[in-house]
This record gives structure tokens, sequence and C-alpha cells, in this order.
């Protein structure tokens, strides 16, 4: 006997069945999603089916029916075994991005003034690519929208960078910025304080906080005027945003503070137990977390003094000590 079957008919029913479905003249748009959902094997209706990347086909790994055979494969038909192979071989460009004004999708002359076989190209034909390039940098943006669009997408990747944000967050800054602008709410505003604005929207979106003290130490406007753009551009483009949990900040401000995992679960530990008595409720999430750290800094005998604490988390030693009196009262230690 095979070990392996194939099951033609598993392939030909679902087609049978649309045919005749469209013929009664009935809606398949739901019985169509099924079908292309979750399947199961027609042998031994098994839901363990997989698909072989070698081979092209669907099998039950349960009883090794092939249901389906010589699936489509979208990837390259090429390999590559490391990223210079990967560079060499592939024949598209970068993916479109919407950290550039024109979404990655210009032409780029290089300054290597070399041809494609990497031979040095004549004093004529340099001071050609020369010119070329020249009128290449004025024509990328045609009008003021351009370029108000091209020096705020600058700014956030200069803010991003400073930071040390991912590059999700870039994008996702980059997409809010368009909605401002799409929408006219930069009429009156700073392009930089829109564009810092959009930046700090995006790393909470992105469950990556940045205090305001943080984002205005890199950027050119004042926290005031983030602040209140934030709240502006926020309400505006109905971004909705939960309040930062504190327990994001530990992490960092720990590894900062050159503290052990100890100290940092004994922070959370802290933080959610004063959080579900309400303590939480109109602090500033910064501040919360820095006093928990400097209790459970003590607690655990790796004691860092309020300055230090305060430092870096940029808030006051006056903070700390009240958020700090606060938790220890509503854990039931004694100081």
């Amino acid at each position: 006997m095979c070990t392996r079957y194939y099951y033609l008919s598993a392939m030909t029913r679902p087609t049978r069945q649309r045919e005749r479905e469209r013929q009664q003249g009935g809606s398949t748009g739901e019985r169509e999603q099924e079908q292309e959902g979750v399947r199961d094997c027609p042998e031994c209706e098994s839901k363990n089916l997989v698909k072989s990347s070698d081979r092209g086909e669907l099998i039950c790994e349960d009883c090794g029916l092939v249901v389906e055979e010589s699936t489509i494969d979208p990837g390259p038909e090429w390999r590559a075994f490391n990223h210079s192979e990967r560079q060499q071989k592939s024949r598209v460009g970068a993916p479109t991005t919407q950290t550039m004004h024109d979404k990655g999708l210009t032409t780029t002359i290089d300054w290597k003034d070399k041809d494609a076989y990497g031979r040095s190209i004549s004093s004529k034909k340099r001071s050609q690519m020369h010119r070329l390039r020249k009128w290449q940098e004025r024509i990328r943006t045609k009008d003021a929208g351009e370029r108000n669009l091209q020096f705020a997408l600058s700014e956030i990747d200069r803010m991003a960078s400073a930071l040390g944000v991912p590059r999700s967050v870039r994008e996702v800054a980059s997409v809010i910025y368009r909605r401002a602008l799409a929408d006219d709410l930069i009429r009156g505003r700073s392009i930089e304080g829109v564009a810092t604005s959009a930046l700090y929207a995006a790393c909470r979106k992105e469950g990556i906080p940045r205090s305001l003290e943080e984002i205005s130490e890199v950027s050119r406007v004042e926290r005031k005027e983030i602040g209140r753009t934030y709240r502006y551009i926020s309400q505006e483009l109905g971004l909705e945003m939960r309040p930062v949990d504190p327990k994001k900040y530990v992490p960092r401000f720990c590894s900062e503070l050159s503290l052990s995992e100890e100290v940092q679960s004994k922070a959370n530990d802290i933080i959610e137990t004063t959080a579900e008595e309400g303590l939480l409720s109109g602090k500033s999430p910064t501040g919360y977390a820095a006093a928990a750290i400097y209790a459970a800094s003590l607690l655990c005998n790796e004691k860092k003094t309020q300055r230090e604490v305060a430092d870096v988390a940029q808030v006051t030693e006056v903070t700390i000590r009240n958020r700090y009196q606060e938790q220890i009262e509503a854990m039931g230690i004694h100081s």
C-alpha cells in the first residue's frame, strides 16, 4: 500500500459548490470565508494541516493525506543564505515608507562618480552628473506643502534617533503628522511643535512611553508648547490615548540605575498593589514609577538616593518623597 494518498475531490468539491450557489443566485461570501479559513482533513477530519514549503503541498500531519498540491509560492525563485547574497540577488528596491515625504519612491543619483562597473567617470560626465544631482534635489519638492512635510519628517527622524525608539514609532509618527497636515491642523503652529507632538503620541501608541521632559530635551520647542499642541492634535484627530502605565518606565529606570531584577519585580508589585487602591489617579506616571523604584531599592537593600532616582526619572525629589510616603502607607510598611 502507498504511504501517500492524493484526495483530488477535496480541491474540486468547493469549486462545484460555489458554481451551484452562483447558479442559484445565493450569497457565497460567508461560505467562501469559511472554506478559506480553518479546514479539516477529508480522511480523518483532523485540523492539523501543514504546508510543505519545498513541495508546495498541504498535508495532514495525522494521516499523511495530501489535501492540496502545486500551491503557488509567492516568494523569490532564488535562495540566499546571508544578507550580502540577498542584497545581490534582489531585483527590487527598498520598501515604501511613510518616513520620507515621497514615501521612498524618488530617484536618487549616487555621489560616488562611478559607472555600473565601478570605474571612475570622465570629468565631463562628472560635471554633468553634478548638475543632474542639483536639479534632482530642487525638483524633489515641488511646492511649499512638500517642503513642509520633508522638513517635519526629517525632524521626527532626528528626534527618534536621539531618543532611541524603534522604526515602528517613526512610521506611526509620520502617519500622524501626515494626517494633521491633511486636516490643516498646522496652520498657526510651528512645524517643529506639531512634529514633536506627533512623535510623543506615536511613542504612547506603540507602548514605548517617553516623558514630555525627555521629548523636550531633543526638541527645539518648549515643553509647554509640546503639551498644548499634543492635546490639540489628539483631540482633533480622535487619537484614543490610554493613560501611561508606570510599570513601562520601570525597566528603563532600573537599568539606568544599575538595579537588580529583584528591585524591578518589587517595584512592579508596589505599583500594582497601590494602583488597585486608587493612588495612581491624577498622578504623574514617571514620578509614581520613580517612587516605587526608590521604595523597592530600600526594601531590597540596594539603596539609591532620592536625588539619583529623581535625575534618572527627571522629576523632583519632593515628588518622590510624596509618592513614596503614600505608597508605603498603602502597603502597610512603616518607614
